[in-house]
């Protein structure tokens, strides 16, 4: 009887494409993490919306988190294939997929900080970097930020591999998670909140690059010595 309603219960909830505990991506076909991907769902009035959190009720359907794979989803008709009628989506679905991620990243920022894991300002960061490196999960730099003290604090954190480096969000954009003008560097503590933070950054790099390579090229030269 339990396994007859846990079979109900998969098709009455189930999404498209559930494959144990990875999803297929309805573009490219390929199996992965939902950590990974963006899940639509069909919205009251017929047109597709993002599901970040992935918890909106409904049949979902799964696209890698990618620009190109939600543009040709949107080109393909992917969405109304899969779900086997007209589904409304707009042109630029994948732009809005990008500016919820970037504020789900923001909500999480905001979270840390009232938590007490996030370390702002170059003048608290540089000393917590060389201090106490075990305690750091992420070096958060400002995409747009100076190549000097980035430099600094990415030759700071290299040395220690098990930093990750995220530069994927513009001053403005760090600056009003946290209410803040022109946030330029922080840092992540380890911890649950530096592990969801992660985790949407990845999600980001379909869209942004995480960390340029200049910047690693650059921190040598401006690492050095330090």
């Amino acid at each position: 009887m339990a396994n007859h309603q846990t079979m109900r219960r998969k098709r009455d909830d189930g999404d498209e494409g559930v494959e144990g505990s990875l999803r297929r991506c309805i573009v490219s076909g390929e199996s992965m993490p939902p950590a990974r991907m963006v899940r639509f769902v069909m919205g009251p009035e017929g047109d597709i919306v993002p599901d970040i959190a992935h918890k909106l009720p409904g049949r979902g359907y799964w696209v890698g988190s990618d620009r190109l794979l939600i543009q040709r989803a949107v080109e393909r008709e992917a969405f109304s294939k899969a779900a086997r009628t007209k589904l409304v989506h707009p042109a630029d679905l994948a732009f809005r997929v990008e500016a919820l991620i970037v504020a789900r990243l923001g909500e999480l920022l905001g979270l840390a900080r009232r938590a007490g894991v996030l370390t702002l300002g170059f003048a608290k960061v540089e000393p917590l970097l060389k201090a106490q490196p075990g305690r750091i999960a992420a070096l958060v730099e400002a995409s747009n930020s100076g190549g000097a003290d980035r430099g600094k604090l990415i030759g700071i954190a290299r040395r220690n591999p098990r930093i990750r480096v995220v530069g994927c969000l513009t001053d403005e954009e760090i600056g009003v998670a946290l209410g803040r003008e022109n946030v330029i560097h922080a840092c992540l503590s380890y911890g649950p909140l530096a592990d969801r933070f992660l985790s949407e950054a990845e999600r980001l790099g379909g869209f942004r690059v995480l960390c340029p390579a200049e910047w690693d090229v650059a921190s040598h030269r401006e690492g050095c010595g330090i």
